[in-house]
């Protein structure tokens, strides 16, 4: 591969880098996310890098069309064919509420239940036949569905993950009578025991598969005319790419594939900055997504629930994600509290500064007025709107009903919004047994280095690592991406049950089916890397609890030491009473691929002298310290020397707040290291 590129399409913006490995030149390109059609944006980031598509190598595209589609319940409509007697275990699920308190709420099923028809087959738990599948009735069926306008189809038969001989008789009959290709059976997304979440993630499958497919298809199409002669690779949810040839057969798989690639670039930049242990936390115009590395390696989990009774559970990577962007809307609710998030101003209008019509403050707003932004370079401003336009605006609804003015009300502002963001943190962190101290804090997103310094503050966190292209960081993921395929079997028994051959046995048929799917996929890759994970849980209790293995580990009594350590660590129990039972047995196959340097993307072109890179002075207000005259410096033009706050680090996709007592140094690689010290501490 010689010209390679990675585009990330967010909820604001498409974010695009293009490397060419012959020359060491990096493009790149930021445009407005088309909305309506993801494609459009795509392309136009394309085009602004000025290089012919012909000459491009690789495109690695990481979307947010089913997670949006998902949220948004703008998805196909699609009937399931299930046994008989198990139509609603889609609604029915699992004894919880909506709402913790009361009897209020509301679910509504991805698939209405007049498409979920029922047929006479049945497995029982070992996998063993009590009712063979009557072919008459699924045919039916399907000319059922098909009479009512139903456009994918899910198969979904009891116990299929321990014997899924009938559905695989189901998806040969479908072949044959269904209209189209858009044909999911419940045992290709996981083998998982429970009928619930396994039929949640088959129909979330079958609800986004037409959307994605013609989604990627009319890109690819797109791009094939523009003179691209390779197949386009997209980003999973669980940080590996996979090629658009297949994509769409597990497209369960891409729901929260943007969060995951920025996961995927702190890890591989965390370990070039020798800081394989971080918090990433990433803030752009919509939300703010957090996640936890450790030795060099993303949590991945299968326990995601997208929303109320909407488990998906498949391997993801672990992302928490809280209503805290940019574009976050402040307001006053009834007995003058402020509340920030999780309603978003989004693209359009977007914060009142960009002048798109917004007209409610935001985190951006906030941070305009106190001077951590500025107003003559904010990016995507359709006409210019004055800084005491804004200020009036956020007197006139935040500041008067809280007894402030315009200044102390976006100061507020900016103090919920960081809390908000700092117990994100802490659900990934303190709330699973880790202390954030040992951490150090990657910060990215456009918004995420506004805010970086003065989260780790409060969480004690002593180093932060901010990126070489923050705002660009999604897409960066995209191109460091390795090729992954997750494989899981559900054994669901004790332990003591199991022996050292079955755990072998299992091992190795997931890692001969890894490598047939990898070689499938057709991308080149320098190497492969197998890794295991299992979940466990003690007898008796619903909860999992997943652990990763090493290859020395692969036996029962490892297993059993592993789920004790594992269980100390997040509950600060011992249970030795009770038995442990390994419900899932993972593997992951990633295929090494080819990663970029990072200091070519810096484009930097270093001052003799740090008075040299800076570029004036203004105001700008600091939590605990006031308003205070602060240097402000171009990144591009940073020399070796180190930056010591208060100051303000500029560039083209992000603003670093340096706060009194940080101290900022450059990297071989381009990014900035933040020590963290209070003005205090400092002083000493």
């Amino acid at each position: 591969m010689t010209i390679t590129v990675g585009i990330d399409v967010g909820g604001t913006f498409t974010d695009l880098i293009l490397m060419d490995e012959a020359t060491g030149e990096a493009r790149l390109s930021k445009v407005p996310t088309t909305l309506d059609n993801q494609a459009f944006g795509v392309l136009q980031a394309l085009r602004n890098t000025g290089v012919p598509l012909a000459q491009v190598d690789s495109i690695v595209h990481g979307t947010t069309t089913t997670t949006n589609a998902v949220l948004e319940r703008k998805l196909s409509r699609v009937g399931m064919v299930t046994t008989r007697g198990f139509r609603d275990v889609l609604e029915l699920g699992r004894r919880t509420r909506p709402q913790a308190y009361g009897l209020k709420g509301q679910f509504q099923p991805l698939i209405e239940r007049e498409d979920r028809l029922e047929v006479d087959e049945r497995m029982d738990a070992r996998g063993e036949i009590v009712t063979p599948l009557d072919h008459a009735q699924f045919v039916a069926a399907l000319r059922a569905l098909q009479a009512r306008g139903v456009e994918a189809l899910f198969i979904h038969f009891l116990h299929s993950y321990v014997n899924p001989a009938h559905e695989r008789e189901a998806l040969a009959l479908a072949r044959e009578h269904w209209h189209n290709a858009y044909v999911t059976a419940g045992h290709q997304i996981i083998s998982e025991f429970r009928e619930f979440e396994r039929g949640t993630a088959g129909a979330v499958n079958a609800a986004v598969q037409p959307i994605l497919d013609r989604y990627i298809e009319r890109l690819q199409s797109e791009l094939t005319a523009s003179g691209f002669r390779s197949d386009l690779l997209v980003m999973q949810g669980n940080g590996g790419t996979v090629s658009s040839r297949t994509v769409s057969r597990a497209a369960v798989n891409t729901v929260m594939s943007g969060p995951a690639s920025g996961v995927m670039a702190a890890a591989y930049a965390g370990r070039l900055a020798g800081l394989p242990n971080l918090i990433t936390y990433d803030m752009g115009g919509t939300s703010t997504d957090v996640a936890l590395i450790e030795d060099g390696l993303p949590k991945v989990s299968s326990e995601l629930e997208l929303e109320y009774g909407m488990p998906i559970h498949v391997p993801m990577v672990d992302v928490h994600t809280v209503g805290a962007g940019g574009g976050s809307i402040a307001r006053v609710v009834a007995g003058g509290i402020l509340r920030v998030g999780p309603h978003s101003a989004g693209a359009r209008p977007g914060p009142i500064c960009y002048g798109r019509g917004g007209t409610v403050p935001t985190l951006t707003d906030a941070n305009l007025l106190l001077g951590r932004l500025d107003p003559e370079r904010l990016l995507a401003v359709d006409q210019r709107v004055s800084v005491e336009q804004v200020a009036d605006i956020v007197e006139r609804t935040i500041g008067r009903p809280l007894g402030l003015d315009a200044y102390e009300a976006a100061a507020a502002i900016l103090r919920v919004g960081n809390d908000n963001m700092a117990g994100a943190i802490r659900l990934v962190s303190v709330a699973r047994g880790y202390d954030p101290r040992d951490f150090a804090l990657f910060a990215f997103g456009g918004a995420g280095p506004l805010h970086a310094t003065a989260l780790a503050r409060e969480l004690g966190i002593p180093t932060a690592l901010i990126p070489v292209r923050p705002g660009l960081t999604n897409a960066l993921g995209c191109l460091v991406a390795d090729v992954r395929h997750d494989l899981v079997k559900t054994f669901n028994r004790p332990l003591a049950a199991l022996d050292d051959a079955m755990l072998a046995a299992c091992a190795a048929e997931q890692i001969a089916e890894g490598r047939r799917r990898i070689d499938a996929d057709g991308i080149a890759v320098s190497d492969l890397v197998i890794r295991h994970s299992v979940e466990m849980q003690f007898q008796g209790q619903s909860h999992l609890l997943g652990i990763d293995i090493a290859p020395g580990e692969l036996n029962v009594p490892a297993l059993a030491e592993a789920f004790t350590r594992a269980y100390w660590q997040r509950f600060e129990v011992e249970l030795a009473e009770l038995r442990p039972v390994l419900v899932t047995f993972n593997t992951s196959i990633v295929g090494k691929r080819n990663a970029p340097g990072l200091a070519t993307l810096a484009q930097a072109q270093p001052a003799a002298t740090l008075a040299d890179a800076q570029r004036g002075k203004r105001r700008v207000w600091f939590d605990g310290a006031g308003w205070l005259e602060t240097p402000i410096y171009r990144r591009d033009r940073l020399p070796a020397t180190p930056v010591h706050g208060p100051a303000i680090v500029e560039q083209l996709d992000a603003t670093l707040v340096l706060e009194p007592g940080n101290r900022a140094r450059l990297d071989a690689s381009g990014n900035l290291i933040v020590t963290i010290h209070a003005p205090a501490e400092a002083a000493q």
